[in-house]
C-alpha cells in the first residue's frame, strides 16, 4: 500500500514537471513570436493565429496567468516531492528534495521547454494557444486581483504603468527590426537602405534633399527667344525656371516639351515665340514642408517640380519628385544626367569630396553613419562641430573620422579630405 502511494506521488510529480515545462515554454513562445507573423496568418485564415492575437493583446494578464499555473504546479511539485523524501530518507530528506527538485525544474521545466519555444516561437505559440486561452479565462479573477495589486504598487514608487506607453514607435520598431534582420545577414545592405528611406521621408524636410539655388539652373526672359532655345537644348534637364529683371523674380517653369511643341508649329522659327506664354505657373513650397507630405502634393497635383522658399519667401532652391524617390532607391540616372563627381576614394583609403555633398548621400554610399541632424551638406557639419569656418590645411576630429580642408572659396568650403575610422587609427 505504501509502494503504491509512492508511486502515486512520484508519478504525480513528473505530470507536475510536465506542467511546468508547458508554462514555461508557453510564456516563452508567446511573448516571443512575431505579431506581424500571427497577423498575416490570421488574415488568411488561422484560427489558432487569431487565439494567439487575442492572448497577446492582454499580455499583462497573460503573463499573470502562466506564471499563477507555473508557480502552482512548481509549489505543488516541490511540496510532494519533499514528502517523498521525507518518507524515504528521514530529515535529510528536505535537503535531497531540495537538490533534486531544483535540478529537475530547471532542467526539464524551464532551460529545455523554454531553449525550444525560444528556437521555434510561431510554431510552439500556436500549439499551446487554445489551452492557454483556457487557463487565461479559469485565472481571470485571480490575475485581476494581482494585476491590481501589482499596478497601484508601481504606482506608488512612481513606475509608469499606463498601457497606451511604449517605448517605440511603430517606425522605431520597424527600423530596428530591418537594422537586426541586416547585421544577421537576412537583409542586404540595399534593401535595408531603400526600407531605411521610405522610414525616413516622415523625419527629412524638404530643404534636406532640395537643389541649392547655387546649382539650379535657370532661364532669363530677357535673353530673347532663340538663346533660350539654344540652352534649353542644351539642358539635360526638361524643367527649367524662367526669371526676368532679377534671379529671384521666378515667374514661371518652362517645360522642353511645350517649347519643342512651339517651334513645331513655327517650322522651327524660334524669333516670335512667347517664351512667357509657354511657361507653366511656379509652384512655391515651404523649405520645411517634410517629403512625405511634398510626395502626397506631387501625387495630387501631378507635377514633378517645385521651388522651395524660406520663411522670408526668399527662393532657396528646387526639389523634384525624383529627389524624393531618390531618397528611397538611391540615385536614378539616365543618359542625359549631368555626373557630379563629388565623392572620390583615393588609394590610401580616404576619400576628396566635396563641400557641398550631402551628409545623407555620403553616408549611403559609404555605409558611414555621420550625423544627418546637424547639418544637410558635408561642409556644414564640418563647420557646425568646429564653430569656426576653417582655414585651407585644418584638421579636425569628429565620431572618430578625420577631416582635412583642402579648398575654400570666400566663406565656403569647397573640398575635403576624409579619412575613415580604421584609416584614421592606422595613420596615428
Amino acid at each position: 500500500m505504501i509502494e503504491t502511494a509512492l508511486l502515486i506521488s512520484i508519478g504525480t510529480i513528473f505530470v507536475l514537471l510536465i506542467l511546468s515545462g508547458f508554462f514555461s515554454g508557453s510564456e516563452t513562445a508567446l511573448t516571443a513570436t512575431s505579431r506581424a507573423r500571427m497577423h498575416t496568418l490570421e488574415r488568411d485564415g488561422s484560427k489558432r493565429a487569431g487565439i494567439v492575437n487575442t492572448l497577446i493583446e492582454t499580455r499583462e494578464r497573460l503573463i499573470g496567468a502562466i506564471l499563477l499555473g507555473n508557480n502552482l504546479v512548481n509549489i505543488l511539485a516541490s511540496a510532494i516531492a519533499t514528502s517523498v523524501f521525507l518518507e524515504l530518507f528521514g530529515e535529510a530528506g528536505v535537503v535531497y528534495a531540495t537538490l533534486v527538485m531544483t535540478a529537475l525544474v530547471l532542467v526539464f521545466a524551464e532551460v529545455l521547454p523554454k531553449t525550444y519555444a525560444i528556437t521555434n516561437p510561431d510554431r510552439m505559440a500556436l500549439f499551446v494557444a487554445p489551452v492557454i486561452r483556457v487557463v487565461v479565462y479559469a485565472f481571470a479573477p485571480v490575475t485581476a486581483t494581482v494585476q491590481f495589486i501589482v499596478r497601484r504598487t508601481l504606482r506608488i514608487v512612481g513606475a509608469n504603468v499606463d498601457d497606451s506607453a511604449e517605448v517605440l514607435s511603430a517606425h522605431e520598431e520597424l527600423r530596428g527590426a530591418i537594422d537586426l534582420h541586416h547585421k544577421e545577414g537576412g537583409v542586404d545592405t540595399d534593401d535595408r537602405l531603400m526600407l531605411g528611406g521610405i522610414l525616413d521621408l516622415r523625419d527629412l524636410e524638404v530643404a534636406e534633399v532640395m537643389i541649392h539655388r547655387k546649382n539650379m539652373q535657370t532661364l532669363c526672359l530677357d535673353d530673347g527667344p532663340q538663346k533660350i532655345v539654344d540652352q534649353v537644348l542644351a539642358s539635360p534637364y526638361t524643367r527649367i525656371p524662367l526669371w526676368q529683371d532679377d534671379p529671384d523674380n521666378i515667374i514661371g517653369v518652362l517645360h522642353a516639351k511645350d517649347l519643342l511643341r512651339a517651334l513645331a508649329a513655327r517650322t522651327g522659327d524660334a524669333s516670335g515665340l512667347d517664351i512667357k506664354d509657354l511657361a507653366s505657373e511656379a509652384w512655391f513650397v515651404p523649405e520645411t514642408t517634410p517629403l512625405v507630405e511634398q510626395l502626397n502634393a506631387f501625387r495630387q497635383r501631378k507635377s514633378h517640380f517645385a521651388l522651395v522658399v524660406d520663411e522670408y519667401g526668399s527662393l532657396m532652391g528646387l526639389v523634384t519628385l525624383e529627389d524624393i524617390i531618390e531618397e528611397i532607391v538611391g540615385d536614378i540616372t539616365d543618359e542625359h544626367d549631368v555626373e557630379v563627381k563629388g565623392l572620390r576614394p583615393q588609394p590610401d583609403g580616404s576619400f576628396n569630396v566635396d563641400g557641398t555633398l550631402a551628409v545623407r548621400d555620403l553616408n549611403r554610399a559609404l555605409d558611414w553613419d555621420l550625423p544627418e541632424e546637424e547639418a544637410i551638406t558635408i561642409a556644414g557639419l564640418v563647420i557646425h562641430e568646429a564653430q569656426t569656418i576653417p582655414e585651407v590645411g585644418q584638421t579636425f576630429s569628429f565620431y572618430g573620422f578625420k577631416f582635412q580642408v583642402l579648398r575654400r572659396h570666400r566663406n565656403q568650403i569647397t573640398a575635403l579630405k576624409i579619412i575613415p575610422p580604421r584609416k584614421s587609427q592606422a595613420a596615428e
